[in-house]
């Protein structure tokens, strides 16, 4: 069976729809009943981040040497950022919450999730999760990575500004949020996530257009997150893309060249 221009090698419902994995030319998807790609895998190199936008969330590495300690990751998907970071940082921690447990089994089975005692699964709504944790985990985690989507878009119940005040508290004082957010600059969710972000971190934000994409991947630091010259993120940016194969030299200047009304309050001149 073909679907999406690929072989389909899998497919499954549960409550919350279709859940299908399609192969094309070396590369495996995860979609959920439409053409939109939720995660991909090379087959050949399932360590290796495929998709653009999953790269260009990497682009905290600019603004932290490391992941040394603990970080929460809302909606695995297959699974890609999840593998990577487990791969590149052997002293992580990680919590990844996901809504849907067939996406998980799915990740395990499709996508090469692994076993880790480094990483712990949980089935729930990230929302809700943030939000019941303001206090038994507040400042616990150094970075938050949120790619919750649906086959629609992106999961509503991420969608208000009590969340991101939750996710702040979770942050430590030098953390980094990372969010996946989709459909340009000039729709109105885009503008309303992007204003809710500037309020909850003083507008120490950064947005990263993907290129060739609908996607914009933006960085919120929190108050204590250091000053870096644009000097030392060049050669920051040098070494990173020697190391890990992504374009971060080009992230840096597309921050530089979409961030203008707010880019000193996270990058010294």
């Amino acid at each position: 069976m073909y679907r999406y221009e690929g072989r389909v090698i899998h497919e499954s419902h549960d409550d919350d729809g279709i859940l299908e994995v399609v192969e094309q030319d070396g590369v495996r998807s995860l979609h959920f009943g439409s053409f939109p790609r939720q995660s991909s895998m090379l087959l050949a190199e399932p360590d290796k981040l495929h998709l653009n936008y999953v790269q260009a969330m990497t682009s905290w590495l600019l603004f932290k040497p490391t992941l040394d300690d603990d970080a929460l990751i809302i909606g695995l998907g297959g699974g890609s950022l999840t593998k990577h970071l487990l791969h590149h940082f052997p002293e992580c921690r990680l919590k990844a919450i996901e809504y849907r447990a067939s996406v998980v089994k799915i990740a395990r089975s499709h996508f090469g999730l692994p076993l880790d005692s480094r990483l712990k699964v949980i089935i729930s709504d990230g929302a809700e999760y943030v939000r019941q944790r303001t206090e038994s985990q507040s400042e616990q985690y150094s970075l938050m990575f949120i790619d919750a989507f649906d086959h629609e878009g992106m999961a509503p119940s991420i969608c208000n500004h009590a969340f991101f005040d939750a996710c702040k508290m979770l942050l430590k004082k030098d953390g980094m949020l990372v969010i996946n957010l989709w459909g340009g600059v000039n729709k109105p969710l885009f503008r309303q996530v992007a204003l809710w972000l500037g309020q909850t971190f003083d507008w120490r934000i950064l947005f990263l257009p993907v290129r060739d994409r609908g996607n914009i991947i933006g960085l919120a630091f929190n108050k204590e997150a250091p000053l870096y010259s644009m000097k030392d993120l060049r050669t920051r940016a040098i070494i990173l893309e020697q190391l890990y194969q992504i374009e971060f030299i080009a992230y840096l200047k597309e921050l530089a060249k979409h961030n203008s009304s707010v880019i000193n309050n996270s990058i010294q001149k």
